[in-house]
């Protein structure tokens, strides 16, 4: 994002978002929550090759749930029901995290950049509407939004804040930023939304070590903003390193 001046081509938009979505799929189903989702633990090579980093706070998620500790994920991308203290969630506290990240490589910039809890809380509110029993069951009871007296906002046009997102993917969007943990898209399932199907079929049945730039339909494209970024050669002969990349 500095290299293209924060404007990126859709298109990479949409690769990157794959490989993070691959990426989290492989842990969730082997029942590793990551819990500090964030563009700063994205690491990308000069082929476009994404891989998640820092698996600091990082967690097994054991059956039945455990509680977790609520003080995970930083703030900005910190999902609102652990906002308001949720200690048991699964793998869905992830995919709210992935929301924001798909918003802030398609706008730009950051989507809730809250400095404490209530103003984080307040952000999302501001956006997504102040959250009701209709939209998010048990919020009225929950001690820390009834501290809070929080405005009542309506919920705004997703389109006018990403104008750049097509109708799919503002429908990915909004099913990943659900205030109802339990209801937002799983990674596997967000795989194979069709905000994905310009990628081709062969995406789908690529081995876990295989990247996804041995498909020759794959490649980046120039950003519009571009600067000095690394990684605009076509993925074609490039070397087929076989490590585990999502």
């Amino acid at each position: 994002m500095d290299s293209c001046g924060n404007i990126m081509s859709m298109c990479n938009v949409k690769i990157f978002m794959f490989q993070l979505l691959r990426g989290l799929s492989y842990c969730h189903k082997r029942k590793v929550l990551h819990r500090d989702l964030k563009p700063q633990n994205l690491l990308i090579n000069e082929r476009g090759e994404l891989k998640l980093a820092d698996f600091g706070l990082a967690r097994a998620k054991s059956v039945p749930t455990k509680t977790y500790s609520n003080e995970v994920v930083t703030l900005w991308y910190r999902p609102p029901d652990v906002l308001v203290g949720s200690t048991e969630y699964s793998t869905q506290i992830d995919m709210w995290g992935v929301g924001c990240i798909l918003y802030e490589m398609a706008a730009g910039r950051p989507l809730f950049p809250g400095s404490t809890v209530k103003e984080e809380l307040h952000l999302i509110f501001r956006l997504l509407g102040t959250p009701t029993e209709d939209t998010w069951s048990g919020i009225t009871f929950n001690e820390e939004f009834k501290a809070n007296s929080f405005p009542y906002y309506r919920p705004q046009a997703i389109i006018n804040h990403a104008p750049r997102l097509d109708a799919d993917g503002l429908d990915l969007f909004t099913n990943l930023l659900l205030y109802e943990a339990k209801q937002r898209i799983s990674a596997e399932a967000a795989l194979l939304h069709p905000y994905f199907m310009s990628l081709g079929e062969g995406i789908h049945v690529l081995p876990d070590t295989v990247s996804v730039f041995t498909l020759k339909e794959i490649q980046l494209q120039k950003d519009p903003g571009f600067r000095n970024s690394s990684y605009q050669q076509s993925a074609r002969g490039k070397s087929r390193r076989q490590s585990v990349l999502f």
